[in-house]
């Protein structure tokens, strides 16, 4: 079974209006529940702070209720956090320990691991659901490439009226 057809991937901004992230939650579960409901499984999730950090909590307390739902981390590179907070750097952990898969998509730290792990994120789902509310960017670049690759894609800071 192609495991693509029943994956989704998220991206979106480091850093979220204060104050925004169940606003943003509830628009992206909007999107995902109809996606659950037809059958998607795997979420890809780029493990960064802000948006990404967001979603991995979030899909690991729906995983509680629906143990069917794997969340897998792709992250650039091994302790890519390392210039994190401590408290970042724990909230990270907490995650990385509950996830279903770690995907390290570089040996070694540079900038193009990110650009790599964007790809990859992409280049294993069907679906992408994103946050992003500017023209440039990782979060820009990585949804004009799901729709590039054929992905359906919903950008919820365009649901939102952000846009």
């Amino acid at each position: 079974m192609d495991k693509r057809k029943i994956t989704c991937c998220f991206t979106g901004h480091r850093e979220l209006p204060i104050k925004s992230e169940e606003m943003i939650w509830n628009a992206v579960k909007t999107r995902l529940q109809p996606l659950i409901a037809q059958g998607v499984r795997y979420f890809g999730v780029g493990g960064a702070l802000g948006f990404d950090m967001l979603i991995a909590e979030k899909l690991l307390e729906l995983r509680e209720n629906d143990p069917r739902l794997k969340m897998i981390l792709v992250l650039p590179f091994r302790d890519y956090q390392s210039r994190w907070t401590s408290d970042q750097r724990a909230r990270a952990a907490r995650v990385e320990h509950r996830a279903d898969k770690i995907v390290y998509c570089c040996a070694s730290p540079s900038k193009s691991a990110f650009l790599v792990r964007d790809r990859h994120l992409v280049e294993y789902s069907a679906y992408c659901i994103g946050y992003c509310t500017r023209a440039a960017g990782g979060a820009a670049y990585t949804l004009r490439y799901a729709k590039a690759q054929g992905l359906t894609v919903w950008n919820v800071a365009q649901d939102m009226g952000l846009l």
